[in-house]
């Protein structure tokens, strides 16, 4: 993904923030909105529960700003403030694993936000195949590009967790993809065991 602002411009909107400027911090929240919502979208149960983690998330952040340190990217101080706030809501809102029968129904968040992308049909088969964890440490990883470091502080994970949750992710994924794609293409029979295990793809990450 390119960035959403380029770093000289984020490093001067930073410094500004930092000596006070609401209106830098205002442009550098909004500047990274839409890809926070698109992350949350790919993680939350529901679009309502994106929108609601997000607004939180954008409050917090401006209200707490000084405790950001200049050590990690803007972006990854966002999106751990984003998991946090969208744990809360989950916790809240939904007390229950089992969901009603009308969330059952309800359109994929990760669907709807990635439908018009090229890479459409790889996040959702990394949504089926991976864990929460896993899949968030490789939408922070690829689709974010954050580095390792990064990706660790925002989940409060160790590095060498991320490092192998990530290889391991990325192997299921490959695995799973290009069983997928020999199934589309007829390769596969639709009634082979063999395919509905391959397909099934543990959540164990």
């Amino acid at each position: 993904m390119k960035p959403i602002v380029d770093n000289s411009r984020e490093q001067i909107l930073l410094e500004s923030a930092r000596g006070g400027s609401q209106s830098a911090l205002i442009s550098l929240l909004q500047a990274h909105q839409d890809r926070l919502f698109r992350f949350l979208m790919s993680r939350a149960s529901s679009r309502a529960d994106a929108e609601d983690a997000l607004q939180e998330c954008l409050i917090n952040a401006y209200r707490y700003f000084d405790s950001y340190r200049p050590k990690w990217r803007f972006s990854t101080w966002l999106y751990r403030i984003a998991l946090r706030e969208l744990g809360k809501l989950s916790r809240e809102n939904h007390p229950h694993s089992q969901a009603s029968g009308s969330e059952q129904h309800a359109p994929d968040p990760l669907q709807m936000c990635i439908r018009d992308d090229d890479r459409q049909n790889l996040w959702l088969t990394a949504k089926a195949c991976l864990s929460e964890a896993a899949f968030t440490a490789l939408w922070l990883r690829y689709a974010e590009d954050l580095p390792v470091r990064d990706v660790a502080h925002a989940m409060g994970r160790p590095q060498t967790w991320v490092k192998v949750t990530v290889h391991r992710a990325k192997k299921r994924l490959i695995a799973a993809h290009r069983s997928q794609q020999a199934a589309d293409k007829g390769k596969v029979p639709a009634a082979d065991p063999d395919r509905a295990s391959s397909l099934k793809c543990e959540t164990a990450l």
